[in-house]
């Protein structure tokens, strides 16, 4: 099997290069870095990445520029995996990403990408199409959760399993995350999808639509967002 291979973009040349070692460590190929994010849609085309990581603030304006160009690479290459980096935790930022339907995108906080095997993880889950969240992301987005009544139904542990779901884990990882048995973890999914109202079709994936309702009901029914 060949290297997972990334185009990275962050304007901090420290971080940047401390991220490639790591990203390096893991096994995966970074095959070109930007501090600019005008750049980043040049890059991702000229070497076809399966992957870009990206800082959501960049120059000029410390905004989101590093998240719309994302966006843009998604538009027009949208087999292109995004792995969005954030220093700052930003719910807002979050639930944008969930709306993009497609899979593929991960967010997650820049103090938590330190270890190596599940950076590596986080990668490999969103080439293959998942939605991967931090989980201090998810934590804030569940901390909303109260107010909700479509929400408030779920159980406690259907609340961490679903949390779970948001960070990209599969039933068997859940499985050894809570301690109980795979079948009680498919249990509980199946719950989840009939209290969030997700009927099985051959046209729709119920795991990524669960995790996209899950955090939209969180902040319409428990808030302002973050």
């Amino acid at each position: 099997m060949s290297a997972l291979r990334v185009v990275l973009a962050d304007d901090s040349a420290l971080f940047r290069e401390g991220l490639a070692a790591l990203l390096a460590a893991a096994g995966i190929d970074v095959v070109a870095q930007t501090a600019d994010a005008e750049e980043i849609e040049q890059l991702v085309g000229t070497h076809r990445p399966d992957a870009l990581v990206v800082d959501v603030r960049m120059p000029p304006r410390q905004v989101d520029e590093g998240l719309q160009a994302a966006r843009r690479v998604r538009r027009h290459q949208p087999d292109v995996a995004l792995v969005i980096l954030s220093q700052h935790m930003d719910v807002s930022h979050a639930l944008d990403i969930l709306c993009d339907r497609q899979g593929g995108i991960g967010y997650l906080l820049k103090d938590h990408v330190a270890n190596v095997e599940e950076l590596r993880g986080t990668i490999e889950r969103v080439v293959a199409g998942g939605f991967v969240f931090d989980p201090d992301v998810v934590a804030a987005l569940v901390g909303k959760r109260r107010h909700n009544p479509v929400v408030d139904s779920l159980t406690p542990r259907e609340g961490q399993v679903l949390a779970l779901m948001a960070e990209g884990r599969t039933n068997g990882a859940i499985a050894r995350t809570l301690w109980v048995t795979p079948g009680a973890v498919e249990k509980h999914v199946r719950s989840i999808f009939r209290k969030l109202d997700l009927p099985e079709t051959p046209d729709d994936h119920r795991r990524v639509q669960a995790v996209m309702r899950y955090p939209r009901a969180v902040v319409t029914g428990g808030g302002t967002r973050s």
